[in-house]
């Protein structure tokens, strides 16, 4: 989340304009502001047919913490959703319980068994073909020396970072932003969020990792999974990279397995 265009009450269905526009600081792309503690505006710069996929997912999806869409409109011929806002806070130092809670919703929302057709945004050959536009010899280099066989489960978050969540009370209150969810493999998508919650700074916490293999009620071993978790940093360095966003401390994880 964050603000990279700002928006203006004047901008908003008259109905929306009572609220207070409070702008969001966290995440890497997208303008997203709170009205009030209320709801959630995001301003969207992708082709509809992914804000209207991301609608079609969020409304297939039953009995899990997640937001609803309540309003679409457009703000200079751009999709804006208003989404109902999930209380809490995004925690900043995961919790084993914290990590355990992330695993259980993943497996859960895996199991939903979504039927919604999506392009395949994490394998192998489009992550070629963007490192290859990115003329980044490292990125190549790590690229060709991880061996791994991505799976086509189903549906992934493929966002599923820590500042995607909130946790209220020592509990998880809810996930969102699934604007990148894609059809994939379970355990990139599980390798993701070890990437966001199981590292102190630049270093793998192996506790966390066993917590969230355990909380997914995973079969992989922790061996495998490694490749995994190095193919998460790998994509997510490279896509930072290329739209110039803060890649260096993924980078820097990578470098460090």
């Amino acid at each position: 989340m964050g603000v990279k265009r700002e928006i203006y009450k004047r901008e908003l269905p008259l109905k929306y304009q009572k609220y207070n526009l409070i702008p969001t600081t966290n995440g890497v792309s997208s303008t997203v502001y709170l009205l009030d503690n209320r709801y959630v505006l995001k301003l969207f710069s992708s082709q509809s047919d992914r804000v209207n996929g991301e609608i079609e997912l969020l409304n297939s999806i039953s009995n899990l913490p997640i937001p609803k869409v309540i309003d679409k409109f457009t703000i200079d011929n751009q999709i804006a959703l208003i989404y109902t806002q999930i209380e809490g806070d995004i925690i900043q130092t995961p919790t084993q319980d914290e990590v355990y809670q992330i695993g259980r919703f993943l497996k859960e929302f895996h199991r939903q068994n979504i039927k919604i057709d999506s392009q395949e945004l994490s394998n192998r050959d489009r992550l070629k073909e963007l490192i290859i536009s990115s003329r980044n010899r490292t990125l190549m280099d790590y690229f060709n020396s991880i061996d791994i066989n991505l799976n086509r489960d189903g549906v992934i978050h493929g966002d599923l970072f820590i500042d995607n969540c909130k946790f209220k009370n020592g509990k998880l209150s809810g996930v969102y932003d699934f604007s990148d969810f894609s059809i994939g493999d379970f355990y990139f998508d599980l390798a993701v969020v070890a990437v966001s919650f199981c590292f102190r700074d630049t270093i793998l916490d192996i506790e966390l990792v066993e917590t969230l293999l355990n909380s997914y009620s995973a079969s992989i071993k922790i061996e495998e999974f490694m490749e995994y978790i190095r193919y998460a940093l790998l994509y997510y360095t490279t896509t930072r990279y290329i739209y110039r966003y803060n890649y260096r401390e993924l980078l820097d994880r990578l470098e460090r397995l």
